[in-house]
């Protein structure tokens, strides 16, 4: 079985795919990729299912090389990569010769970057998902010395590219209403959708802390609130008053009063917000939060159908002349 070897790596990358559904009861969340969003761009450009198992990069990636040819992808947060020195664009294929070195650095924008692989990561399921769950203890981050097993690649053509809306920088995020969100002043929810908020440095795939100027966000009889089940996408009032979104590592039960809970759609908008990154609140209705799901799962299902080639610049090919670029001369003196 051909393998993918890790050179260096940074401290937060992972192999994940879309998560465990179905274990809350057990206290195990669904986990899986920050961007589940990402882990679909990049099976369109490979042609494969959206639940291969890819390398998830928090901040930053590592390096790496195969002991075979390999299709590649590059979504989520964008960041610099090179094969052997040459730059690689971002959500787009390529094409990675046996022995050569692939090396992702850090972050340009947003937060959780995405290295797929033509035929994905081929490790041992475990409950029916190769993805690490730090939290739980069910795998590992990726160092210095591991190898991947690869699955065969369906094959297919590289130099493909996705046009990807910007959701790498913050932004209005659409929130309905949680189970507490009646124990708050309605003063408190109007300022809660007027506050302009940022990302802050602190969190990772459990959650992360909203940054603001203001009086704390406190739930009526908030300590008497029993714990109780939690889901990604639930804001907590934590207990310092600042909001904590929960993202898709958190835990599964909890006691902090939710203030909101952001829509499915607009969580890999909240993930991947980078340190500083300006995000705002607004409340939408449960038959908005339906269309915008809806919308949401239209738009993945669209995306096999969405990668294009990408126009290359003559100047950027070091290997043109191993192309043909004429077919079908003739004399011109054909009948």
């Amino acid at each position: 079985m051909s393998r993918l070897t890790v050179i260096s790596a940074g401290p937060g990358v992972t192999v994940q795919d879309m998560g465990r559904p179905g274990h809350l009861a057990t206290g195990l969340s669904r986990g899986g990729a920050a961007d589940p969003l990402a882990l679909a761009e990049g099976a369109a450009l490979l042609g494969q299912l959206p639940e291969t198992a890819a390398i998830e990069m928090a901040g930053m990636g590592g390096v790496f090389t195969a002991d075979r040819d390999l299709r590649i992808a590059l979504t989520g947060a964008p960041m610099q990569a090179t094969v052997d020195g040459e730059r690689l664009h971002w959500n787009t294929s390529h094409h990675l010769k046996a022995g050569q070195h692939l090396a992702i650095g850090g972050a340009e924008r947003g937060a959780y970057g995405y290295l797929h692989i033509g035929g994905g990561i081929a490790t041992e399921p475990v409950l029916g998902s190769r993805a690490a769950h730090l939290a739980a203890g069910l795998g590992a981050g990726l160092t210095e010395g591991d190898t991947l097993p690869l699955g065969q690649d369906r094959a297919g053509e590289t130099g493909l590219t996705l046009d990807v809306a910007d959701r790498f920088s913050g932004g209005t995020v659409r929130v309905i209403p949680s189970m507490q969100t009646d124990q708050f002043a309605p003063g408190d929810l109007r300022r809660f959708e007027e506050t302009a908020f940022s990302r802050d440095p602190r969190g990772n795939r459990m959650g992360v802390k909203m940054r603001f100027d203001g009086a704390p966000f406190a739930a009526q009889d908030q300590l008497v609130i029993l714990s109780e089940i939690i889901v990604p996408g639930d804001i907590q009032a934590t207990g310092d008053g600042a909001p904590f979104v929960l993202l898709s590592e958190c835990q599964t039960t909890g006691g902090y009063p939710r203030i909101a809970t952001v829509i499915p759609a607009d969580l890999p908008r909240i993930a991947q917000a980078g340190p500083g990154a300006p995000v705002r609140f607004v409340f939408v209705s449960r038959a908005q939060a339906l269309a915008a799901h809806r919308a949401h799962a239209d738009h993945i299902a669209r995306l096999p159908r969405a990668p294009r080639p990408r126009i290359r610049n003559p100047h950027d090919i070091p290997d043109l002349l191993s192309y043909q670029l004429i077919g079908g001369v003739t004399a011109g003196d054909e009948t």
